[in-house]
């Protein structure tokens, strides 16, 4: 019987960019994390499999070598039309024509970040309640949750579980990116708990066949039922 399932999940655009592709899948892009492939083929093979998010995490990196590595990935993600981020530095985010800068509890204070990029979007982590709205409250486009389950990507991580995610959820108004030990047979329960986007690390990056994988992580997220309301 036509229109006798749930309603389709209606994705939640950032209210400060509504021109941007809804927050779905976004793949980390960690050098460390990729199995010695080039990010660069990476980000096309992912981009053909339809993932329009991307985050630039490159810790070891040296600076100018970051910089050549986000102005190169910057044009392909923007020639898709996605969205293309970089972790931490404000500064290169800028000069690389990144679309945004994610910032972490031990980086740049939001507010600040904010001041710095007032163009770019902004993310940032957060791990708990009172996190989570202070970052709504000092510029965040969209807030990051984490850890949601244990994960092998991010050394002495903090699990903060489904539960805060649903607390989050009810208080926050941004879009909220779920990260940590994600899979597709988990999109469901995370999409449920309030998730818009699902982030993840080795899960693509570390996956014999990444595309193969984000248009798995992809299918679970737009046939997960959505939170419910109120």
């Amino acid at each position: 019987m036509v229109g006798s399932g749930p309603p389709p999940r209606a994705p939640r655009r950032l209210r400060r960019f509504p021109g941007l592709p809804p927050l779905e899948l976004y793949v980390i892009v960690d050098p460390a994390a990729i199995g010695g492939r080039d990010p660069r083929d990476l980000v096309d093979d992912l981009l053909g499999a339809g993932v329009r998010w991307f985050q630039l995490r490159a810790k070891a990196m040296p600076t100018r070598q970051t910089f050549a590595l986000a102005v190169r990935l910057a044009e392909r993600v923007r020639a898709s039309g996605g969205v293309f981020v970089l972790n931490d530095r404000v500064d290169i985010a800028l000069a690389a024509g990144a679309t945004g800068v994610h910032v972490g509890q031990e980086d740049l204070p939001a507010s600040l970040a904010r001041r710095l990029g007032p163009d770019l979007v902004l993310g940032v982590s957060t791990h708990g309640l009172e996190q989570a709205r202070r970052a709504e409250g000092e510029g965040a486009d969209y807030v990051a949750v984490g850890s949601i389950f244990p994960t092998g990507s991010k050394a002495g991580f903090e699990l903060v579980g489904l539960e805060t995610l649903r607390a989050v959820r009810a208080a926050v108004s941004a879009p909220l990116v779920a990260i940590g030990g994600l899979t597709p047979e988990r999109a469901p329960a995370v999409v449920a708990a309030g998730a818009d986007g699902l982030a993840v690390i080795s899960a693509i990056g570390g996956h014999p066949d990444p595309a193969g994988a984000a248009a798995r992580f992809l299918g679970a997220i737009r046939e997960a039922p959505p939170a419910p309301s109120g």
